[in-house]
């Protein structure tokens, strides 16, 4: 094998990069809709998955069970249309939407899942400032997708389901965390970060950033 180092350079002075041309630009990311939609796909099928006698098993959440997971979920989904809408939402308490819908719940989920992705989709919904912190309304469209995403690795967990992340959700909520991890360490959103041993999957580093233990059980 011919070493790298006895590879010529075959590039002309002559033909060396312009300082003065425009560099190049990055690739648009996807729609936050279009990443919610795939996130939320990914999900029912956990979710539809969940047994009435799982409802109060532990999650790798310590203060939820996944009843509590399901109905945070369902309030998360809720408020977020709301945001999309850049109009303030409250948070102060959590509907029990599973006691309310009953054997209907996961379709309702899905539906209010779908409402979700509408709502961010319309012309507009990820520009400006949103929320009561006025951050960026991409940022908190991302969010929603983490909760999304985490939370069905969450619940999955919990319950014995198989779980793929949608494809490209990871790599945009990775960036999310690496943003926003310390602030919401010292909200107490995130738990200390666990280290990511080599040749973690990309899941699994997002998971250990956000505090959670990827090889967690019930045991």
């Amino acid at each position: 094998m011919t070493d790298m180092q006895d590879i010529p350079d075959e590039t002309p002075v002559s033909r060396q990069a312009d300082p003065t041309a425009p560099a190049p630009t990055a690739p648009t990311p996807p729609p936050i809709s279009a990443l919610l939609d795939a996130a939320a796909q990914a999900a029912l099928p956990v979710l539809r998955g969940v047994r009435d006698d799982q409802l109060g098993l532990p999650t790798p959440c310590a203060e939820y069970d996944v009843r509590a997971l399901l109905n945070h979920l369902f309030q998360v989904v809720l408020a977020f249309q709301t945001l999309a809408a850049k109009k303030d939402v409250d948070f102060s308490t959590t509907p029990d939407r599973l006691g309310e819908y009953r054997a209907q719940w996961p379709d309702r989920f899905a539906e209010e899942a779908a409402r979700l992705v509408e709502a961010w989709a319309v012309p507009g919904a990820e520009d400006g400032l949103t929320g009561g912190m006025k951050l960026p309304a991409r940022t908190v469209g991302a969010m929603v997708l983490l909760d999304l995403t985490v939370h069905a690795w969450d619940v999955a967990r919990a319950a014995g389901l198989p779980y793929t992340p949608a494809p490209g959700c990871v790599a945009e909520l990775r960036t999310l965390v690496a943003q926003m991890a310390p602030t919401a360490r010292k909200m107490n959103v995130f738990a200390a970060p666990l280290p990511v041993p080599p040749g973690a999957s990309a899941l699994d580093a997002l998971l250990a950033e956000t505090g959670r233990d990827p090889h967690w059980t019930t045991g």
